[in-house]
């Protein structure tokens, strides 16, 4: 039996209960992001040592070149790294919840696809658009097309989960087809332009994004909070749920655009950062089995450390050449799945 660490304040009116060992795999994927920043703040051609590093944090020095390197450059990039890839397996891991589908990632729903379907579109067809509609045109995009596969995978609560699915599916094929035609057909210079956005870079994050990004995580919190009861609900089945009391319909179509509003902010500040999604989850539920609130935990803290250190393997293998953030996460993700899977089928058949 495992050990469980309990909390109480006002006579128990309050109380916290949770296994030590989510927790203790809590506790060491946050030293490992912080490890990481720490990293990722030394790392780059402007040579830095962590004293100086924790000198300009604590202090800025303005005008100073250390100070520019750190402020504007580095910590703001480390920044939108951990919280897009915290949004991005938050998202992953609510899909996968309330669909019952370990497949499940935001690209299922069309987020990845519309956002890129937007931003192509804006970049080919409005090549002297500002490059700050871009995020906003993502964003739009992407909640469009999941809004779409939502009122077609509308229907009876037992087999709204496949259709969703399916649905999803189909519509992200169409939308990826679209914008392979747009890039096939459009100007040269402006599909090279699309295509440097499509592969999920953060080099040009700044503090604009970190803003965007804080903002609606702190925003959707509560809903985060909520989140956690009607996901342990549907994990029993759509008639379990219904049976404990959980308005099945109203919570799948509230849960889902929670994980869209997740993917959407983050696909829109960075561009897609394929597997984050869908292999977060899986890596967190394999550290430390726990309820459905800690799984979305240990979820963001495995997604933030993901692209944490995506973005700096990015940076530092082949300096100065810099490879993006999303090759990074495809190249490493898609190794790491496969292998999760056969594990998972080897352990099946024993």
């Amino acid at each position: 039996m495992s050990a469980v660490w309990r909390v109480a304040a006002l006579r128990g009116a309050i109380a916290f209960e949770a296994p030590v060992r989510p927790l203790l795999v809590l506790a060491l994927l946050g030293a490992a992001i912080a490890a990481t920043a720490l990293a990722s703040l030394l790392t780059g051609s402007y040579g830095l040592a962590w004293s100086e590093v924790a000198a300009l944090l604590a202090r800025p020095e303005a005008g100073s070149m250390g100070s520019t390197v750190v402020w504007e450059f580095r910590f703001p990039r480390l920044l939108a790294a951990l919280l897009t890839g915290a949004m991005l397996a938050l998202s992953g891991a609510i899909l996968q919840g309330i669909t019952r589908n370990p497949l499940a990632d935001p690209s299922l729903v069309g987020v990845s696809q519309g956002a890129a379907l937007a931003v192509v579109a804006l970049i080919v067809l409005w090549p002297g658009a500002m490059p700050g509609l871009r995020p906003v045109a993502a964003f739009g995009g992407a909640m469009a097309v999941a809004a779409l596969i939502l009122s077609l995978s509308r229907g009876d609560a037992g087999g709204a989960t496949l259709r969703f699915v399916l649905m999803g599916i189909g519509v992200a094929a169409f939308v990826s087809a679209v914008t392979g035609a747009m890039l096939t057909y459009g100007r040269l210079e402006a599909a090279q332009a699309a295509l440097g956005w499509l592969a999920g870079s953060l080099h040009a994050a700044g503090w604009g994004e970190v803003r965007v990004l804080a903002l609606v995580l702190l925003g959707l919190c509560p809903a985060l909070v909520w989140a956690g009861r009607p996901i342990s609900a549907l994990r029993f089945g759509p008639e379990v749920a219904t049976g404990l009391g959980l308005a099945v319909q109203p919570a799948r179509v509230l849960l889902v655009l929670l994980s869209v509003a997740l993917a959407a902010a983050a696909v829109s500040a960075v561009g897609p950062l394929g597997f984050v999604g869908l292999v977060a989850p899986h890596v967190a539920q394999r550290l430390a089995r726990s309820g459905p609130g800690l799984h979305l935990v240990l979820s963001a803290a495995t997604g933030a450390l993901m692209v944490g250190l995506a973005d700096l393997i990015g940076r530092a293998a082949f300096a100065p050449l810099q490879i993006p953030a999303g090759l990074v996460t495809a190249l490493v993700g898609s190794p790491l799945f496969a292998l999760l899977i056969l594990r998972s089928q080897s352990r099946r058949t024993l």
